[in-house]
């Protein structure tokens, strides 16, 4: 067996080969023998190319490598060497045991490096590890103190190997030349049957339809090939960054080197005017403000402050607030170098391995999109081989019998196969979809994965950020309750109002606010409740020297200056600043951020703590937490306002205040009190909310604020229902004193959750039976105890849960995918901040941002609002509708021909080259084109449009369409052949040699109807479309058609009758019977199609007896429906107890 190993790194499965020489040489000499035919196979299927040329072997030893990622889809890839420097074993061996692994490889008379390249990623081989992992991997072990060895530089021989094994700092997306694309479309398998039907209509003599298919084969080709180029260039234009950036090196000189030569462990200088910066890198020294609207399509500016010296193992996704990440604009940098400008910076990835490598590999290779649809459309395309390749034997039999030669008995035979099977059915359902695509642009919704638009007529559930989505982004404050040893003091409206204090100058100083050409920029709660306490933020100037000195030589971040227009309580007037020394930023895993200040004159230092109310009263010592804190912030929460917690503790002003570790300083607080900001739902959220609950759409909230304030604003935007009750709950996880515990608490109007319910009867019989609706609401350590110690309750919490609070960015991800293993299809609409990974794992994510595209989601809105959702729904559910009809047509058209022309060869005639020209081109391309041109219906149905082709109304209705198109083809045949004047055909000739005759006048007049019928019949409108009658173009084709069509049957007159090789037949009470079959016909298939859509075929479901879904949700939904004891909300569940409704 080959030596397989699955990479933890890389989670794929990776088998070695290597060449065997007369292998390679055989499959040349077969290659040439099959005229190139084996080449084109091992074009289509690479893994049979290599199990064809190569045996198994090692990984250690491979020439080739056999992929199998997480999708299960196979890549081969060739390992490549590169020639080390002499003598860099020896330097090397001073590095870490993983360098030394990576390049005592291969050991002959050179030092090789192995490795290969995958999605542009660099996999290097370690011996120790016996694998082929990510170049990252050499550095992953770095520590948060560890990278601040880092900031005296690398030698340039250093930097040198080290770029050897990392590759160049460079996100290179390759762009293919016109004459390797061509090559790589022409093979498509698409292509090949084209070129196969073109050579076959020619030796066939069909000039004309074989040049047109030539035609129109080579302007498809052209545009193709200009497209893909055209997005290559572009992609790569917008991944391609290079610039000159400064370095320092070992001897601390500083050199201005390219961007590409950038490695890991370079100390990167970043100038005070900021830069676009060209890898990512953890800032050591200043402070930087920072742009990242093209990574999350978030407007504002981010503050990055310096790194932590701690002992931790750095990860760029926890240490976000001091990681600059690549393609970000860093607007201005200060205070890390002599003179307080610029800062430093240690590169930790370059290349593909940074945040926007990862992005554009996401985009340059999307995941496999697990979609019913599309891979029925393969599967259909299989039937109709099957049928061609039925087809193809009865011609063959058929003709067999008479004296045709063999030329033409192979001919008409495979003849028949270019014609069940219609090769522009893939590009036929993808019409739907670019209109579509084209409306969604005009209404400012950008897509960069258009297969996805059809997803969305499936989603199921919607998932909501909060703040900036549901609600408006701005806050104002509302008032704020200070903290005494009494408890909570009366409500104080304006801060400017408060005593001059400990709390006032918490508010004054606990943000990230910075000045960017003396405007202050920052988060908007930060500005808000800064600008409401009346202070004024000053920056040092220069190098600061004056505010160093005039603060106790503490290095000076920022300076507060209170209002000197304020009287004290005591009639003095304050005006004595205070210095902002240090900021440990906002993380939202910790929920909070905290400053360390110093008084003028270097005095006392303080810091202040600012987050969520029961993270910072965590933090606090107990005897400073007012006793009635939980019901005051309940009582605040519950209406709906944003609340934060303020705390603070003296600091030893002696002490290296720099330096301090944020450990230190975020314990033992004392707490201030609470500042409250009113958050207001935009108005069209409740209006959206409940058109998707209409719709019979879930609705979610996944937000970091308070549970409270969630619940409350569920209930503003009608996401939880008036007359609904609320279901908490809560999750403990295990500690020392505990084991792990699960409660269902029910909220009581205002107050706290019910610890104990024994009322409400009607609760406790069982909330399906007793037909009150309810919602779970849980929060982010709820969440992580549930899925750790509960999983088996954790999707009957998740069918009806509606509120998920503070939750982190993580959590948010975790979420999305556990719906989707209750086979939901998952939408998910946030600004694109903390909701990045949650965007990307959604089914449907759209990004509520200003930038035309943004890579953090498939789709971007420039719509401030939530109303883009039912718009991108009913565009999915009418770009699905249309494909849907589309490739029934196709699939229709192609048995309409495939029919006319078995009955034909059957009589030893066949159809005129113009015959097929006229039906391929003039009818079903052009109505196939213009179909898909209906727009949305304007409301949400709450039913959703089916996503499988071969589900029973959709085959059941194909096969009951195409025996009526049999039954009226063989009716016009059979008509023909029993009329007083009708003369039989010449016997004794084939095909297109017995033309004009009046079998073939007959059967070509009614197919020509059946493509206009079908074309009427699949069309479908309501509910998910507009009336087909707004599709003003489609209907015009039609009429258009009709007359042409009827015009040649009835009066073709002789030019036409001679174009069309078509029979003059003078009775014309005969011609207007095939037009009245035809009409026959139509009405047949209307009725038929009309019983199909009431649901008939349904019917037949009750000979099998009811099955069960194939969803789990709606299995669990069914268990649960049924269950007396679901929601248990009167115990407290352990692990190991508790009834457990499971599903298979």
């Amino acid at each position: 067996p080959p030596d397989s190993l699955l990479s933890p790194d890389s989670h794929m499965d990776v088998q070695g080969y290597k060449w065997v020489r007369w292998r390679v040489w055989l499959c040349r000499l077969l290659a040439l023998l099959t005229l190139g035919l084996l080449l084109i196979l091992f074009h289509w299927r690479p893994r049979l190319a290599v199990l064809a040329r190569c045996r198994s072997c090692p990984l250690a030893l491979a020439d080739v490598l056999l992929l199998r990622d997480s999708f299960g889809q196979q890549h081969v890839v060739e390992v490549l060497t590169e020639e080390m420097e002499a003598g860099s074993l020896d330097q090397l061996g001073q590095l870490e045991e993983d360098w030394r692994d990576t390049v005592q490889l291969h050991r002959e008379e050179k030092t090789l490096l192995r490795y290969y390249l995958y999605e542009g990623l660099r996999y290097v081989w370690l011996d120790r590890k016996g694998a082929f992992c990510p170049v990252s991997v050499l550095n992953e072990d770095w520590t948060c103190k560890g990278l601040y060895g880092f900031q005296n530089g690398l030698s340039p021989q250093e930097q040198s190997w080290r770029r050897s094994v990392f590759g160049a700092n460079l996100i290179d997306v390759p762009v293919k030349s016109y004459m390797r694309l061509l090559f790589e479309e022409v093979l498509n398998p698409f292509y090949i049957f084209q070129v196969f039907s073109i050579t076959l209509w020619s030796i066939d003599e069909y000039y004309y339809y074989a040049l047109c298919i030539f035609i129109i084969s080579v302007i498809s080709i052209s545009i193709s090939l200009y497209e893909i180029r055209k997005q290559s260039i572009t992609l790569r234009n917008m991944a391609r960054f290079i610039t000159n950036v400064t370095i320092r090196r070992d001897s601390g000189e500083e050199d201005c080197v390219s961007s590409e030569e950038l490695v890991p462990g370079d100390c990167l200088i970043i100038p005070q005017e900021g830069l676009v910066l060209p890898c990512d890198a953890a800032l050591l020294a200043g402070e930087c403000l920072v742009n990242e609207s093209m990574l999350t399509g978030e407007s504002v500016p981010v503050l990055k402050t310096p790194l932590p010296a701690a002992d931790r193992t750095y990860s760029s996704e926890t240490e976000r607030r001091h990681t600059i990440f690549c393609g970000t604009h860093v607007i201005q940098a200060k205070g890390g170098r002599p003179g307080g400008r610029g800062a430093v910076a240690v590169v930790t990835s370059t290349g593909f391995f940074t945040a926007k490598g990862n992005l554009v590999s996401s985009i340059l290779y999307p995941q496999p999109i697990n979609f019913r649809f599309y891979q029925d459309a393969m599967k259909f395309l299989l039937i109709l081989a099957v049928i061609a390749f039925i087809g193809t034997i009865y011609i063959f039999v058929i003709l067999f019998r008479t004296n045709v030669t063999w030329l033409q008995l192979i001919i008409r035979s495979l003849d028949v196969v270019t014609i069940a099977v219609p090769p522009a059915l893939p590009a036929a359902i993808t019409t739907g979809t670019i209109y579509a695509q084209s409306r969604l642009k005009k209404r400012g919704i950008f897509c960069i994965s258009p297969p996805r638009i059809n997803i969305c007529g499936k989603v199921s559930v919607f998932c909501f950020d909060k703040t900036g989505t549901l609600t408006e982004e701005g806050l104002d404050v509302w008032g704020v309750l200070e903290s005494g040893p009494a408890g909570f003091s009366e409500l104080v409206p304006d801060p400017t109002l408060l005593p001059p204090g400990d709390m006032r100058a918490a508010l004054a100083c606990c943000h990230t606010v910075t000045l960017l050409q003396g405007e202050p920029l920052g988060d908007p709660l930060e500005l808000k409740m800064m600008e409401s306490t009346g202070w004024t933020l000053l920056e040092p100037e220069g190098d600061g020297d004056a505010a160093h000195s005039a603060f106790g030589r503490h290095k000076v971040l920022a300076v507060m200056r209170p209002s000197t227009q304020r009287p004290q309580a005591q009639g003095t007037y304050s005006s004595e600043a205070v210095a902002i020394v240090k900021r440990f930023p906002f993380s939202s895993a910790l929920q909070r951020m905290s400053v360390v200040t110093v008084a003028h004159g270097g005095r006392s230092a303080l810091a202040f703590l600012k987050g969520s109310p029961e993270m910072v009263a965590s933090l606090c010592r107990p005897d400073t937490v007012p006793a009635q804190f939980s019901a005051t912030l309940r009582s605040v929460s519950s209406e709906g306002l944003r609340v934060l917690a303020l705390a603070c503790k003296p600091v030893d002003v002696n002490s290296d205040l720099l330096n301090i570790e944020r450990e230190e300083v975020e314990t033992e607080m004392q707490f201030l009190g609470l500042l409250m900001m009113k958050n207001l739902v935009k108005p069209e959220s409740p209006e959206v909310i409940n058109t998707l609950t209409l719709a019979h759409i879930r609705s979610v909230m996944i937000t970091g604020d308070n549970i409270l304030t969630a619940v409350n604003v569920a209930k503003s935007c009608r996401m939880v229902g008036s007359d609904e009750k609320v279901i908490f709950v809560i999750a403990t996880p295990h500690s020392a004193e505990s084991v792990p515990s699960l409660r269902f608490s029910v909220e009581d109007g205002a107050k706290a959750p019910r610890t104990t319910l024994t009322s409400s009867p009607l609760i406790l019989q069982g909330l399906y039976q007793a037909g009150v609706d309810y919602h779970f609401a849980i929060n982010g350590k709820s969440f992580a105890a549930l899925c750790d110690h509960f999983p088996e309750y954790l999707p009957k919490v998740l069918m009806k849960a509606t509120v998920f609070a503070r939750m982190a960015p993580d959590q948010k991800t975790q979420l999305v995918k556990e719906l989707q293993k209750l086979n939901y299809r998952v939408g998910m609409c946030g600004d694109g901040a903390n909701d990045c990974g949650a965007l990307r794992a959604a089914d449907v994510g759209v990004s509520l941002s200003e930038a035309e595209a943004s890579v953090a989601s498939p789709f971007t809105s420039k719509t401030e609002n939530i109303s883009c959702v039912p718009l991108l729904i009913r565009e999915g559910r009418c770009s699905l509708v249309t494909s849907f009809s589309l490739f029934r047509y196709m699939a229709l058209y192609s048995l309409i021909q495939f029919c006319s022309v078995l009955i034909l060869n059957t009589v030893k005639t066949t159809m005129a080259d113009l015959q097929f020209l006229f039906c391929d081109l003039f009818l079903v391309t052009m109505l196939a084109i213009v179909m898909g041109r209906g727009g949305p219906s304007e409301e949400l149905h709450p039913c959703r449009p089916p996503a499988s082709l071969l589900a029973l109304p959709v085959f059941g209705s194909l096969f009951i369409h195409t025996c009526t198109i049999v039954l009226g083809q063989l009716a016009a045949f059979f008509i023909t052949t029993t009329q007083e004047w009708y003369i039989p055909l010449n016997s004794t000739v084939f095909g297109a040699e017995n033309l004009p005759n009046m079998e073939n006048t007959s059967v070509f007049a009614l197919s020509a109807y059946q493509y206009i019928i079908m074309a009427v019949i699949v069309t479908k409108s309501f509910p998910h479309k507009k009336p087909l009658y707004h599709n003003v173009i489609f209907l015009c084709v039609l009429l258009i058609h009709f007359a042409v069509v009827t015009s040649l049957v009835l009066y073709p007159g002789p030019v036409f009758r001679r174009l069309f090789k078509l029979y003059d037949f003078n009775d014309m009470n005969f011609k207007m019977l095939l037009v009245a079959m035809a009409a026959l016909n139509l009405l047949v298939c209307f009725v038929v199609e009309l019983l199909i859509d009431v649901g008939v075929l349904n019917c037949l479901r009750l000979l099998r007896g009811r099955r069960p879904s194939k969803k789990q949700y709606k299995r669990l939904k069914a268990l649960l429906s049924d269950s007396a004891s679901w929601p248990p909300l009167d115990q407290t569940l352990s692990p190991t107890n508790g009834t457990v409704i499971s599903f298979s």
